[in-house]
């Protein structure tokens, strides 16, 4: 089977035109991870990943052994301000030449769902963020990117024969939208799979090891004291300002540090942020990091809060789950799909901010307890977030729509 992935490519999203090589989303690249994985079977897809650019870029021919790369050429003009007719065109252009039984475009934020509507083969969208929904949940400046690309999600989410939704979230939002849709999570990075095989054989510390504190010692491998992350950008919706002001009281008779990672705008919000972080000795912030970055964190830390008022399928909590860092999460949106409340992880309710004071203490106060959380987290990861695993469910799905039947299975016939 021959499939179109039209997917970002990060040089063009962040402006690293100097790199050799392409790089994706987080999800997308550990889906193409699972496809280059079965490579080897007999009917073994063939993957023709396609991204637009505003430069010529260097363009490898194959990303894989059956996984092909296009980067296209769209001049400015050819970009949001004409709704990425020109990235349409481009794409629709490259897959006369490619011919491919499928088109799967990832995500609505850029051009990818606009060009495969525009193209005349059967078609499916996965949609990681949803935009209409965090439109409705904190709105966006009118007539800036997000607010013109959350008309156009409107506009292409039907035209589409089907849509992977990675949380019933999602499904529950469009499936009235579409003919079909499928509940398939994100696949993971195996990396992170490895850090957390890694921080399950580590050696059970005995009791006596434990501090009377109740936390770890470092022959846990965990800091001390307690390190807790909480990696997305800065902005109202993650809520991080409403988040460190709920910790407050607990910073008084607990030792713990918080390492804030992402981006952080230069506007009320992100200043406010600066400024309780900077009044805060058990608060840092790292910026922007990395996958090899965020791995090292991981690789030390006590657990995960994300104390988001809307999220899809976010990739950090994937990842935590992965590595066997415990994940205290808000429950909203497609996390609780994530996370099995007191068994893998923790969820609150975010607009009641004391809960995750509360679960934080819980955590910390119990170390056998965090330790058999992270176990089943990690657990649950493998059996549900592998690279193969959701590589074979689309390919499932990829048969299904466009009536593919593998050359095994004509020859059983």
């Amino acid at each position: 089977m021959k499939i179109a992935f039209l997917v970002p490519d990060n040089r063009e999203n962040f402006r690293r035109y100097e790199l050799a090589d392409p790089y994706f989303g987080t999800a997308p690249a550990a889906l193409l991870d699972g496809f280059a994985s079965l490579a080897n079977q007999a009917d073994a897809p063939e993957i023709h990943v396609i991204s637009c650019a505003q430069k010529r870029i260097p363009a490898p021919k194959k990303l894989a052994s059956n996984i092909w790369f296009h980067s296209l050429h769209v001049p400015k003009a050819g970009w949001l301000r004409s709704g990425y007719l020109g990235c349409a065109f481009a794409v629709r252009k490259k897959l006369r030449e490619i011919h491919p039984d499928l088109v799967h475009a990832q995500g609505t934020e850029r051009d990818c769902a606009i060009s495969a509507i525009l193209s005349p083969y059967p078609k499916i969208l996965t949609i990681h963020g949803n935009l209409r929904l965090i439109k409705k949940q904190v709105g966006f400046r009118p007539f800036s990117a997000m607010w013109l690309q959350s008309y156009l999600e409107g506009f292409s989410v039907p035209r589409f024969d089907g849509v992977i939704c990675i949380t019933n979230y999602t499904k529950n939002a469009i499936e009235h939208e579409v003919p079909k849709t499928w509940v398939v999570p994100n696949a993971v990075d195996p990396s992170f799979l490895a850090l957390g095989e890694k921080r399950m054989r580590r050696h059970e510390v005995k009791s006596s090891e434990i501090n009377d504190s109740g936390f770890r010692s470092q022959v846990s491998g965990l800091e001390s004291p307690p390190v807790i992350l909480c990696v997305a950008n800065v902005d109202h919706r993650k809520n991080q300002n409403a988040f460190i002001k709920a910790l407050d009281p607990l910073a008084q008779s607990m030792s713990f540090e918080v390492r804030f990672f992402g981006s952080c705008p230069d506007d009320e919000y992100g200043r406010e942020f600066q400024r309780m972080v900077s009044e805060r000795p058990w608060c840092h912030y790292g910026g922007m990091i990395g996958r090899g970055e965020l791995k090292q964190e991981m690789g030390g830390a006590s657990l995960l809060m994300l104390p988001t008022l809307e999220d899809n399928c976010p990739m950090v909590v994937l990842e935590a789950m992965a590595a066997g860092v415990p994940v205290i999460a808000s429950k909203v949106g497609g996390i609780p799909d994530l996370i099995e409340d007191g068994i893998s992880g923790l969820l609150c309710t975010p607009a009641r901010p004391k809960e995750f004071a509360a679960a934080l203490a819980r955590i910390l106060d119990d170390p056998r307890y965090r330790k058999e959380m992270a176990g089943r987290a990690a657990h649950e990861a493998t059996v549900k977030f592998h690279p193969l695993l959701i590589a074979k469910k689309h390919m499932e799905i990829y048969s299904e729509i466009a009536g593919y039947v593998s050359p095994a299975k004509v020859d059983a016939c």
